[in-house]
């Protein structure tokens, strides 16, 4: 095996923009591009290899024929032959839905799937950019169920204005939504269970408003109130920083000017590197080199223990793995 670059799996969405086609360096169009799927194993969604031998594989060939030597051992005891990150660019040109998805518990005993934890970075952002992330003061359930039918939900939701580099932890069970003008790329466990709570009342052109999934909300929501939701991080050149640790995933920025070498004989895990800026070659310890760009998204095979990786001039990296 070697480093895999994956074709990116495009949605033409509604409310999505015109952004992510040149930031990944495709043709631009006037398509309303919602979302990239750049490593996806959710089902009817397999990326498929882009590179090398494996050229036209899907990531869930790659699992059955390699299984921990892709993973690593540690990952499928814990997620099986399942893939357990799916990693996104998303385009909000309009407010997406206000939602929230079950911990992986409830989505077992409903869907019979794994729950939905997630991260945002946000890439770029507009000047008036915002979106909400948590309670801004304390309600119960009785309260959100009463305060979505009379439409002022929004009333007790923390509201954020953002700009290129926030970051954003969503663990499941927080409420959350993107809101215009917001580029973001998200990690988050495989699964595609979302309740939407709010659509602030918008119709169809037949005048039908979206389905709401309040019942099943009210029972994944998490109703504790934190003072801030934002994670805070200080960046640094040529040194990792973390910015999110959970049993689902760690994830460091990587921002170099430097050739940086990463040493990974002790994780026992796949490694994905999401490139946010500019251009750097990658190259593991069998001798693959490969030269990745703003937009494209790599994933380290666990067998790999080293990689060095070398921008010219300069490069910008999410790094994540399971730890």
């Amino acid at each position: 095996m070697y480093p895999f670059v994956f074709k990116p799996i495009l949605k033409e969405i509604i409310w999505g923009g015109t952004d992510i086609r040149p930031f990944k360096g495709l043709e631009p169009s006037d398509a309303k591009i919602g979302e990239s799927w750049e490593l996806s194993h959710v089902e009817g969604n397999y990326s498929i290899v882009a590179n090398g031998s494996l050229e036209g594989k899907t990531i869930d060939e790659l699992i059955e024929s390699y299984g921990a030597k892709l993973l690593g051992k540690k990952v499928m005891d814990q997620f099986g032959k399942t893939f357990p990150l799916l990693i996104k660019f998303i385009d909000a040109r309009d407010n997406l839905s206000i939602q929230v998805h079950p911990d992986d518990e409830l989505a077992q005993k409903r869907h019979q799937s794994f729950g939905k934890t997630e991260m945002w970075y946000v890439v770029k952002a507009a000047p008036d950019a915002i979106l909400y992330s948590g309670f801004s003061s304390q309600i119960d359930a009785d309260e959100y169920v009463r305060r979505v039918a009379d439409n002022t939900i929004m009333d007790v939701l923390q509201c954020y204005e953002v700009k290129e580099g926030d970051v954003f932890f969503l663990p499941a069970g927080r409420v959350h939504a993107i809101g215009a003008g917001c580029f973001i790329a998200e990690i988050q466990q495989t699964s595609n269970i979302t309740y939407r709570i709010y659509d602030y009342n918008r119709k169809d052109a037949n005048g039908n408003g979206r389905e709401l999934h309040t019942e099943l909300a009210k029972d994944a929501i998490d109703y504790t109130v934190s003072d801030d939701y934002r994670t805070h991080y200080q960046s640094k050149k040529d040194e990792p920083v973390e910015l999110v640790q959970c049993k689902y995933f760690t994830t460091n920025l990587l921002d170099i000017d430097q050739p940086m070498n990463r040493d990974f004989s002790l994780i026992d895990s796949f490694v994905v590197y999401i490139c946010m800026d500019g251009t750097a070659s990658i190259c593991d310890d069998k001798g693959n080199e490969l030269t990745v760009h703003q937009g494209q998204t790599v994933l380290i095979p666990a067998e790999v223990q080293h990689v060095s990786i070398n921008p010219s001039p300069e490069a910008k990296f999410m790094e994540t793995y399971i730890a």
